[in-house]
């Protein structure tokens, strides 16, 4: 950890206390990404550091934007009341939705609208604390941030902020070309390569897994197998959703990231069928990894995934038990997907998302200090 030095700009480093989640990924990717253009500029426009809660489960090594810990709260209180201190007289960035209230000098990313869109996916104290935080969020920090148009249009139509001062940075997905494989969880589950189905273990409502267990109930794709792999088993589907799992659905519970690009690697293909996204990441990593993606043309799904993916309603089972039967009979019309999403996938990298957040955090610095003398060197990031 460092000492407190002469930062101006401070990244909101809660979401290192945390076991991770798809948008810890994004702002650690973003971070390490950020870290690689400073190693090569060697001096941006600006000085950063990750402020943290002392609780922290893990940090980045690398050091080139160096991290300190600090405050005596911890989870949202730390975030409320310790951090605005931390950060007073700079630049704020937060990349994870939430961020303090008391600060105007901010840039936060927040990915989605989902708490608006499908508020019956989440519990009655999560939606009511994000249906009051975001808005404020919204009006008081100087740039909000997120990771799709469609994400931009809800924002703006829901009134957490105006379009104009919505940025959007999509996601990267090369982050998976670095992840090494372990093959064995294909053995320990019973699975034949290209003969089964992957797809997220959520009960969330809009995630929309029932409609996949459906399908796999048709005569089909009894012979074809569907991989869930999260939190949700058997009985919390049936309890939570009121749909049985077929006895060709397997449950492998959480995966490490080896085994997630294994399984993805080895598949038939990726099934996303939700009702609405704000980005839709485990398509496209397994489009990049050559397994076709099979996704519902709803939220951000068709922004991300183009032509490259197919298209099922969201809404009928026997939609997507047709459209994975053709991939399972028809070779050449796999291998035209596999290679067609791997090239879609391959334009969305994380350094082009850390441009666009430098070019956003350069901005903002560049107008909070229009009225003031330019940034000494002695304030700029040495390698």
């Amino acid at each position: 950890m460092s000492a407190a030095q002469d930062f101006n700009v401070a990244i909101n480093g809660k979401f290192l206390s945390a076991n991770p989640t798809g948008v810890h990924r994004v702002a650690e990717e973003l971070i390490r990404a950020l870290q690689t253009i400073i190693q090569e500029r060697g001096m941006p426009p600006f000085t950063a550091e990750v402020i943290c809660p002392s609780d922290i489960r893990r940090s980045f090594e690398d050091g080139l934007i160096p991290m300190r810990k600090g405050g005596v709260f911890t989870w949202q209180f730390w975030e409320q009341f310790d951090l605005p201190f931390l950060a007073r007289k700079r630049l704020l960035v937060s990349l994870c939705n939430l961020a303090p209230i008391t600060v105007s000098d901010a840039i936060t990313m927040i990915h989605d609208a989902q708490v608006y869109l499908t508020p019956e996916s989440y519990s009655p104290a999560f939606r009511s604390w994000y249906q009051f935080i975001l808005p404020v969020i919204g009006r008081r920090h100087r740039r909000i941030l997120t990771v799709s148009e469609y994400s931009r249009e809800q924002l703006a139509l829901h009134n957490v902020a105006p379009k104009e001062k919505i940025t959007v940075i999509h996601n990267g997905v090369d982050h998976m070309n670095k992840v090494g494989v372990d093959p064995s969880i294909i053995d320990r589950l019973g699975l034949e390569k290209r003969n089964y189905i992957c797809a997220l273990a959520n009960t969330q409502r809009h995630k929309n897994i029932s409609v996949l267990l459906k399908a796999f109930s048709e005569n089909e794709l009894a012979s074809c197998k569907l991989v869930l792999f999260g939190a949700a088993d058997r009985n919390a589907f049936a309890q939570e959703l009121g749909v049985e799992a077929p006895a060709n659905v397997v449950f492998a519970g959480f995966v490490t990231d080896e085994e997630m690009r294994s399984l993805m690697e080895m598949s038939l293909g990726f099934a996303c069928p939700s009702t609405t996204e704000g980005f839709g990441l485990p398509p496209l990593e397994s489009m990049l990894l050559g397994a076709p993606a099979i996704v519902a043309p709803e939220g951000a799904l068709p922004e991300v995934c183009g032509e490259a993916a197919v298209y099922a309603d969201a809404f009928d089972p026997s939609a997507w038990s047709g459209a994975i039967a053709r991939l399972r009979a028809d070779e050449a019309y796999w291998s035209e997907l596999s290679q067609s999403g791997k090239a879609r996938a391959a334009q969305f990298t994380w350094r082009k998302s850390a441009e666009k957040l430098l070019a956003a955090i350069n901005a903002e610095l560049l107008d909070m200090n229009s009225a003031e003398q330019p940034i000494t060197a002695s304030k700029q990031m040495s390698a």
